[in-house]
């Protein structure tokens, strides 16, 4: 369904005065949930389809699932190393819609296109040397292998993920993130029997194992972006853009600026899941069974994550469309609105995780000794985890808000700081010196995280205090 103009709509196009205070605090809250919620069932859409994949591949054994782990790491490292570029689409199209420039808007997702499609040549290459990639750190050959046979099939997917990004992107910078979802709604189902049947040989498919879910989430993601691409050149109100309009027509100040954005966010993308990529090397050297139960526990808090996310993706918008009209008060106002309601949510989600956490593992596992053995170590690293699902998801509201504001440099020191001299180091030290085992690797991703949380709030603070043309100083 197509969104009805709320009341800041209609108060932005007639050149309203603010509303009161308390008024103003309760718009900007309706306002950020219009587009957070279908942001973030989109996001819960894209984590089920990783979670589904996730729960074929466990009944092919504890080996497989170690071998998925080993493959998302690698992959994963390859996705955040473009993501920036795409995801920088959001806040440039969003100041242009805030400063009513139509062209800007167009501009700005086309230049997400190319920069996509330049950046994933050579990262899609790269993801055929996975094997070879993790024999040299150290895994296991057999589970290198299966990892290597994922890869192949999960390569395919890095540009479409990307493309699928900034025409997502686009559709929330001018307030309608709805079609995505639709999109994702029906990618779900799709890649659940597609994965299926090319893991297990089924509808007259060939039977490929580990390497059909890959190849299955790669088509999806095909078919994603070409749907986006159908939606944006046919439905209002995004036909009116002409989003392919002078395609081949490359605005280089504009491309600048998208780098300049984008790659920061990349760069701080690489540091967050490499440290995750780090720590499930370190499972890795501890046991099968410890990076299996890893690999479990983080997707429950991969699904949990998904709707800050969408939160986050609402407040680069929302931030965005305030400075694009030279708002400062309204900016910092959505800003804070976000991250409430994101604290709020991971609040309840935590309490309902340490409640289920004996029953979750049993959806990804069968019935075997060694299933058992996992399932509750994976119940136990729940545990542990509810101590940084609250500041998880904080660090990514705050860090959307500031994307909002061109702010995303002082990031990426922020999260080389937390997560590489913080978080790592007291991983390993209370994993393997400390004889924490796999508690203390997740006891050192929390301290990173709620050192990052903490500093990009305080950031936050800080710009949103300061007159809108600071923000070029970020």
């Amino acid at each position: 369904m197509v969104r009805a103009m709320t009341s800041s709509d209609l108060d932005l196009a007639a050149g309203a005065p603010a509303p009161a205070k308390s008024s103003a605090w309760r718009t900007e809250i309706v306002e950020t949930l219009w587009l957070a919620v279908p942001m973030a069932l989109t996001q819960l859409g894209q984590i089920a389809m990783m979670t589904t994949d996730l729960a074929l591949i466990g009944r092919l054994g504890d080996a497989a699932v170690a071998a998925a782990a080993l493959a998302h790491t690698v992959w994963l490292v390859a996705f955040m190393l473009g993501i920036g570029l795409a995801s920088a689409v959001a806040p440039l199209a969003a100041q242009a819609y805030g400063a009513r420039s139509p062209r800007k808007v167009r501009a700005s997702l086309r230049v997400g296109l190319w920069a996509s499609l330049i950046a994933g040549v050579p990262l899609t290459l790269s993801q055929f040397y996975g094997e070879e990639l993790l024999r040299a750190a150290g895994q296991d050959a057999r589970t290198a292998q299966l990892a290597g046979h994922y890869l192949h099939g999960l390569a395919w997917s890095l540009v479409p993920g990307w493309m699928f990004i900034a025409f997502r992107s686009f559709m929330g910078a001018v307030n309608r993130p709805e079609p995505a979802l639709w999109i994702m709604f029906a990618a779900v189902p799709i890649n659940a029997v597609l994965a299926y049947a090319l893991i297990h040989g089924e509808f007259g498919l060939p039977a490929l194992g580990i390497l059909g879910a890959g190849l299955a989430t790669a088509l999806v993601s095909m078919g994603n972006c070409v749907a986006a691409a159908v939606v944006c050149v046919s439905m209002q109100p995004f036909r009116k853009y002409r989003v392919f309009g002078q395609l081949w027509r490359l605005d280089a100040p504009l491309m600048k600026r998208l780098l300049g954005l984008g790659l920061p966010i990349s760069g701080a993308s690489v540091l967050e899941y490499g440290l995750f990529g780090a720590a499930a090397l370190l499972m890795g050297q501890i046991s099968t069974t410890a990076l299996a139960a890893h690999q479990i526990a983080l997707q429950v808090a991969a699904i949990m994550f998904m709707v800050p996310m969408g939160i986050s993706l609402a407040a680069t918008v929302r931030v965005g469309h305030a400075v694009g009209r030279h708002d400062p008060a309204g900016a910092r106002r959505a800003g804070f609105a976000a991250i409430g309601l994101g604290l709020a949510f991971m609040a309840l989600m935590t309490l309902l995780v340490a409640l289920t956490r004996y029953d979750i593992p049993q959806l990804f596992l069968g019935d075997t000794v060694t299933a058992a053995e996992t399932a509750q170590l994976t119940a136990s690293l729940l545990v542990v985890g509810a101590s940084f699902f609250m500041a998880d998801g904080l660090q990514v509201v705050a860090n959307g808000a500031l994307r909002g504001r061109n702010d995303t440099r002082i990031p990426l020191l922020f999260a080389a700081l937390s997560f590489w001299a913080i978080g790592f180091p007291c991983s390993y030290l209370l994993a393997f010196p400390a004889g924490f085992g796999p508690f203390g690797v997740w006891i050192g991703l929390a301290i990173g995280l709620t050192v990052y949380a903490a500093l990009l709030v305080w950031r936050f603070h800080l710009l949103t205090r300061e007159p809108l043309p600071g923000l070029a100083r970020g």
